[in-house]
């Protein structure tokens, strides 16, 4: 297939057309995508100013179409960033009625904007609520955890939570369901020291309700623990006809595991064992089992020995 075979000056011809024409094109484009342009930005609604004394529900999804006007960069870039990806609206226009109009915010929600992107207009305007009375109440915070502990180390005393309650505000028939609020899930792994964390709150998916505080302090005491034998006195329950019961052994040895912080006072007073009469008067046992009724909660229990005991009962 033959070439076309320009001369010099024909050559020369050809690169200026072209470049004319990528200058023109280049030109173009730029007028273009400088002009304003409206296009529809979907975003994420986040409530603010809430009514005091009013409990609330939407009756109607919290994402909204933004009508945008900006500039053709900005309408060729709008799908890669929409800033904010998010607008707050205030409810304090829900005191005395229960919708709210965007075309009374739009001021301030253009002032949310980080670029020279104007909304016009929101898709659709008006929001509207369910109300019921508003109550509020306090609920115990229930700490959610999963603590992985260096061998011999455990948790030596209560764990705090700093607040213990967390107050919630919403309608009755809401609230009163709700007995406690946990956290979200705390995890220590590797864990010998005594920690203190900062953990949130479950996340709210209830958006007619709300909850204060959202966060708390969780303080994990930790220590060593060590083993230790306690000779403890038995207690016979339901002794109901007073009979002379004798017991053997009396005592039994009960091996624990204690934090060394706590070695030295904890003792027999801190546990109780008991045997039931019930199981030889009732069950028909000719042994009696050991029976733990208190122990502390900072302690793990290993062995009980013996577990079952012989008796004699004189009448």
């Amino acid at each position: 297939m033959p070439f076309i075979k320009l001369t010099k000056i024909e050559r020369k011809r050809f690169l200026v057309l072209i470049t004319c024409l990528l200058l023109a094109i280049g030109a173009w484009l730029l007028m273009a995508l400088n002009n304003k342009y409206v296009y529809t930005a979907k975003t994420v609604l986040v409530y603010k100013n809430f009514p005091q004394k009013r409990a609330f529900h939407a009756l109607q999804s919290d994402t909204v179409d933004l009508q945008v006007e900006g500039t053709g960069w900005q309408l060729l870039f709008a799908r890669l960033r929409v800033k904010p990806q998010s607008i707050a609206i205030s409810l304090d226009k829900l005191n005395n009625r229960n919708f709210i109009l965007f075309s009374e915010q739009l001021f301030n929600v253009n002032r949310q904007l980080e670029t020279s992107q104007k909304i016009i207009s929101v898709r659709p305007d008006t929001l509207y609520f369910d109300f019921s009375e508003r109550t509020v109440k306090r609920v115990p915070v229930k700490l959610v955890s999963n603590f992985e502990f260096v061998k011999q180390y455990g948790v030596s005393d209560d764990i705090e939570i700093i607040p213990k309650y967390v107050t919630l505000s919403g309608p009755e028939e809401e609230i009163k369901k709700i007995k406690e609020w946990p956290t979200d899930s705390l995890k220590l792994s590797n864990v010998q020291n005594t920690t203190v964390s900062r953990i949130a709150m479950m996340q709210n998916k209830m958006k007619n309700v709300s909850i204060f505080p959202t966060s708390a302090e969780v303080k994990v005491p930790v220590d060593e623990y060590t083993e230790k034998t306690i000779d403890l006195s038995l207690r016979i329950i339901n002794n109901k006809e007073y009979y002379n019961v004798k017991l053997y052994p009396k005592k039994i040895k009960v091996t624990i595991l204690v934090a060394l912080s706590k070695y030295q006072q904890t003792n027999e007073n801190f546990i109780d064992a008991v045997v039931d009469l019930d199981e030889w008067r009732d069950l028909k046992h000719n042994q009696l089992r050991v029976k733990i009724t208190r122990f502390p909660d900072y302690c793990k229990l290993i062995d009980v020995v013996p577990d079952k005991i012989d008796f004699i009962i004189e009448k």
